[in-house]
């Protein structure tokens, strides 16, 4: 005979909270892509590719954009 005083395991964050986790993820992804290569296959050259704009600007920004909404995932009030 079961207890009838069970309880089912509930999630920590609703189904809002997890998408736009998901979506924090796609952007530090992003970034984190764009910021491979640009390596040079012979060491004594220099490859000027490593300074583009791609790597310097939009690539942290990114980063720093997918942190700041899986904060806001994190702080989201799942009730709403």
């Amino acid at each position: 005979m079961e207890n009838e005083n069970t309880q089912q395991p509930a999630f920590l964050f609703g189904k809002k909270n997890y998408i736009i986790m998901i979506v924090g993820i796609i952007f530090i992804a992003l970034g984190f892509i764009f910021m491979a290569g640009g390596g040079s296959d012979n060491p004594e050259v220099f490859n000027e590719e490593i300074y583009n704009w791609q790597r310097i600007r939009l690539a942290p920004t990114l980063v720093i954009i997918g942190l700041g909404i899986e904060i806001y995932a994190i702080l989201a009030n799942p009730k709403k």
